[in-house]
């Protein structure tokens, strides 16, 4: 009988690897899962990245932080830092400030407007992670992190 995800996608034949077939279910998953989020963040002019982005900067508060710093960072890593950033101080979002420590360095602030953006998603994100992850007992989901760490690690 074929796996539930070879019904989903109309694959005919199994999977010639299991390492494919997670895979794919990963893929799947990210999709579903995202979805919610991505429409979410759309009605507040934001992506899933400058989200992330904007949450990072929140967390460097007061001191602010280098776009290097911000690369490594993200959850979901993008080439191009600087387009996003230029992106948010045009929504007035986050502001370049000169480092006090190094005039060559320029460190990244989250502005009022980002932190009162921040704080309007703070509870429709929890939310919708307790919805969509509701069904599983935390025990499910800490094995589930365990084991997406751990496909993680050689990547690293």
């Amino acid at each position: 009988m074929p796996s539930r995800l070879a019904q989903e996608i109309g694959k005919k034949e199994p999977f010639l690897l299991a390492e494919q077939e997670a895979f794919l279910n990963l893929q799947r998953t990210a999709q579903a899962l995202e979805a919610d989020f991505k429409a979410l963040f759309r009605r507040h002019g934001l992506s899933l990245t400058t989200y992330n982005l904007l949450r990072i900067l929140r967390g460097h508060r007061p001191s602010g932080v280098r776009c290097n710093t911000i690369r490594e960072q993200l959850v979901v890593r993008v080439p191009d830092v600087t387009r996003l950033v230029d992106r948010l101080i045009d929504c007035g979002l986050v502001e370049r400030q000169a480092d006090p420590v190094d005039a060559r360095a320029v460190l990244v602030h989250i502005t009022r407007k980002g932190l009162r953006l921040l704080e309007r998603l703070d509870e429709p994100v929890m939310s919708l992670h307790r919805k969509q992850l509701a069904h599983m007992s935390p025990e499910q989901l800490d094995t589930l992190s365990q084991l997406l760490q751990t496909a993680r690690t050689p990547l690293e």
